[in-house]
């Protein structure tokens, strides 16, 4: 009995040393690198697609997102164009196309930084199926950098839903990401989200780790 109580608490001790351990070195976090893609209405989806069309799943996403086998052609000022944009699943009640800020310049159009679904005033852009094309008054962001987390990420690494946060980059370019808002839900898988820029300028692939400050 002593043995086993030795052996638990011993347990226990280094149990709260790693953690102490992680803290104190950050806590670590793997890097998903997200291509422009597009959010489609129903609306829409049979506008471009033709009527009574139901998008297809090429591949899941987290938090009940997939991608689709089908893509579309979006066009900016002065007939600017980007094709093979690749829509996301399932369908949303408002239309947005995410895009960097290289995709934005191409385009010849202002696009905001914005957390997703914040699309208020945001950029207009043209978009084009095989069936038929859509104007957005507005949809178009550039995504705002983000982690998703679980709650039980998010209690490990000591942060809420909607925190700020800075990340590190602990490679030979040793980039400090600012202004890195956490969001938490069941459904999530820890992953922080930057786009194709953000990853080039840093020098960061896909699975690669980062640090929360």
């Amino acid at each position: 009995m002593e043995q086993q109580t030795v052996e638990m608490i011993t347990k226990l001790v280094l149990q709260a040393l790693s953690a102490m351990e992680e803290k104190k070195n950050g806590f670590q976090v793997p890097v998903g690198v997200s291509a422009r893609h597009i959010h489609l209405t129903q609306e829409h989806v049979e506008t471009l697609f033709g009527q009574g069309y139901q998008l297809t799943k090429k591949k899941d996403l987290m938090g009940g997102q997939y991608a689709c086998n089908e893509t579309v052609t979006v066009v900016g000022l002065k007939l600017r164009a980007i094709e093979n944009v690749r829509v996301l699943g399932p369908v949303r009640k408002a239309s947005q196309l995410e895009v960097s800020a290289t995709d934005a310049l191409k385009l010849g159009i202002r696009v905001p930084v914005r957390e997703s679904g914040d699309i208020a005033g945001s950029a207009p852009v043209a978009v084009a199926g095989p069936k038929g094309v859509i104007y957005l008054k507005e949809g178009c962001i550039i995504a705002m950098r983000h982690i998703h987390m679980s709650p039980a990420d998010a209690a490990a690494a000591g942060v809420h839903d909607s925190d700020i946060v800075s990340v590190k980059a602990d490679n030979q370019r040793g980039t400090i990401f600012n202004q890195v808002k956490i969001r938490v839900h069941d459904s999530f898988t820890l992953e922080m989200h930057i786009d194709t820029d953000e990853a080039n300028a840093s020098g960061i692939c896909t699975g690669q780790k980062v640090t929360i400050l």
